[in-house]
């Protein structure tokens, strides 16, 4: 249902950005996939059909973003997902990708409790999207309130999307959020759940 024209792979190392030094690397990266919208031209109301094959997408993609930050899913700690939609196509499209995209991620990773950030849109030829990014244990984790840049140069044609997976290792350099939680302060009397 979906061929795949292309993928591509993003790592940004980040090894300082101002104040002290900060002792660790942070690693953030991203997969991105060109694939055709099947649904481009007519209103499709159930799109379910299309859940297995992203969700083994998902998975497939998520294994090789894995391998690209170095193989150890231990110490990968924060994800996301999004999806740029061609102008030919709807929305909804995009929405298709975060249930599947997410769990198949999850399967690979072999963690993540939290919820899958995302965000999606619709595009042309170029169009780059800020992908959310939050501890996978835990979505209030303050120090990885993040996102990272993703687009394709000549994706997505009006009849394409672009899918997208997103992990990093270690939040923000030199995190310090104003009354941001730690994954520590999980289950403690009034946090959130």
């Amino acid at each position: 249902m979906f061929r795949q024209r292309k993928i591509c792979v993003s790592i940004e190392d980040t090894l300082h950005d101002f104040g002290p030094e900060p002792g660790r690397t942070v690693r953030k990266g991203a997969i991105a996939v060109v694939v055709n919208n099947p649904f481009v031209g007519e209103y499709v109301e159930d799109l379910s059909s299309a859940s297995d094959e992203l969700k083994k997408l998902g998975e497939k993609l998520g294994q090789q973003l894995i391998d690209h930050l170095g193989g150890d899913t231990s110490i990968i700690d924060s994800y996301g997902k999004g999806a740029i939609v061609g102008s030919a196509g709807e929305i909804e499209h995009g929405a298709m990708w975060h249930i599947p995209g997410g769990g198949g991620m999850r399967i690979a990773l072999g963690k993540g409790e939290a919820i899958v950030p995302s965000t999606k849109k619709i595009g042309s030829l170029g169009t780059r999207l800020d992908v959310p990014l939050t501890h996978l244990e835990w979505s209030y984790v303050g120090s990885h309130y993040d996102a990272i840049e993703v687009g394709i140069s000549d994706a997505p044609h009006p009849d394409e999307m672009v899918l997208i997976l997103a992990m990093a290792i270690g939040g923000r350099t030199n995190a310090r959020l104003a009354g941001g939680f730690t994954l520590e302060d999980r289950g403690k009397p009034g946090v959130p759940a």
